[in-house]
């Protein structure tokens, strides 16, 4: 029978013993996901946030807790009431905050300039202590449930350092989880698809060296502003006119460098544009990549400049396994119900260092709703007025739970 969870003026719906249970220290994980929001740090400097999720999962009573692997990540190992399927499954939660200038005025605001948990990391780590807290508590499954607290998620591939300091050797999980809250869905929906969940996120950095002069005598100079303005216009044919429509990418040049502010009639002798590349296909990675160093290198040529590019691959794409993907599905479906799953939910061209799991293990990669029409948790992530929605801290900590419980049941049990 669904239950209605009425503490903090929650108002979705959810099913089974796992939420219900979790429902009951719905405040405790208020607090700490709060805690954690007024102490923001940044990718491998979580010092004070694995020290709280270390002393949380202690007194959750979990059998073993395993520190700074892939430098401040936490590990917590919980095994069932029977062993004898010899599985493993893994859970993940990201730890670190943005480098940027919180303007909420709650009491739980940050307490560090210039630092902000602007995508809810604080919730995923409360949410996937909650999941510790009840499965060290009732056992319900058979197997060991191994959760992880990555840190570095935003730009400093936690995920990959985790598993470069032997996270997979040490905990070799079948498959592995994870979820990120949504805004742009309501709380008690989730959303999930069999394949490309996140783009691969690359960084471009164009050099363009031309020659610098007088303003007033340009046809002395090579202007590598002018090579810059027709790079950007000229970029942006490769994915309209190399990109199969149904097929997915985007190119952003998001800044440029040239000269002097101050010095408003000299021409520089190089101009620099940094940006990046959003792709789901290796295939169309390779093309992108490619096709800017042609087009770039021949439109600068034109001009008589020259022009260089450095294409760096930071994350690759966060791709669901299909078999993984299904069986998340159906845990979310039995919790929410069919009405609030979305099972073909459309991919995000942001990125995710989940993706470096997903590489090495199967796994899946499902989105939480928070948002709501109150203002509550409705900012989009990565603003500076973003707060995460704890009315969905005992659905998450329930997802979390029921993935171990119904991926690993107990002989018998429903």
């Amino acid at each position: 029978m669904p239950h209605t969870m009425l503490p903090g003026g929650v108002r979705y719906r959810a099913n089974g013993r796992a939420f219900a249970h979790i429902a009951a220290f719905h405040p405790e994980l208020t607090a700490l996901r709060r805690d954690l929001h007024a102490h923001p740090e940044l990718g491998f400097e979580e010092a004070y946030t694995s020290s709280r999720v270390i002393a949380a999962l202690r007194a959750c009573g979990v059998d073993e807790v395993h520190t700074h692997i892939g430098k401040t990540g936490v590990v917590a190992v919980i095994h069932g009431q029977q062993r004898g399927s010899g599985r493993m499954l893994g859970l993940r939660a990201d730890m670190d905050a943005l480098p940027m200038t919180e303007h909420n005025t709650f009491p739980w605001r940050s307490s560090k300039p210039g630092l902000m948990h602007g995508c809810g990391h604080d919730g995923h780590v409360a949410m996937l202590v909650g999941a510790a807290r009840y499965l060290a508590h009732t056992r319900q499954f058979d197997g060991t449930a191994v959760l992880v607290f990555q840190p570095g998620e935003e730009g400093f591939a936690g995920a990959k350092a985790m598993i470069d300091d032997g996270l997979f050797d040490r905990f070799p999980v079948d498959s592995i989880y994870a979820m990120h809250n949504w805004p742009h869905m309501r709380p008690g929906q989730v959303g999930i698809n069999p394949g490309p969940m996140m783009a691969a996120a690359d960084r471009i950095t164009i050099h363009i060296a031309g020659k610098g002069g007088h303003g007033a005598h340009a046809y002395l100079a090579v202007d590598p502003v002018l090579v810059a303005a027709h790079i950007i216009t000229a970029v942006q044919s490769i994915v309209s006119r190399n990109v199969r429509p149904l097929d997915s990418a985007v190119i952003s040049l998001c800044a440029m460098q040239a000269g002097d502010v101050g010095a408003f009639s000299v021409l520089p002798g190089e101009a620099t544009l940094v940006g990046t590349v959003r792709t789901f296909s290796p295939a169309i990675q390779a093309m992108v990549e490619r096709r800017l160093n042609e087009l770039c290198s021949a439109v600068a040529l034109g001009f008589g400049a020259t022009a260089s590019v450095e294409y760096e691959r930071i994350y690759p794409a966060t791709i669901n396994t299909a078999p993984e993907a299904e069986f998340a599905a159906n845990v979310a479906e039995r919790l929410v119900g069919p009405d609030q799953l979305d099972r073909e939910m459309d991919p995000s061209m942001g990125a995710e260092d989940f993706s470096f799991m997903l590489q090495a293990k199967p796994g899946a990669y499902l989105r939480l709703g928070q948002g709501d029409e109150n203002g509550v948790g409705s900012c989009f992530l990565h603003n500076s007025r973003y707060d995460f929605n704890d009315e969905v801290l005992p659905l998450g900590a329930a997802l979390h739970a029921s993935l171990i419980e119904q991926g690993m049941p107990l002989a018998g049990a429903e």
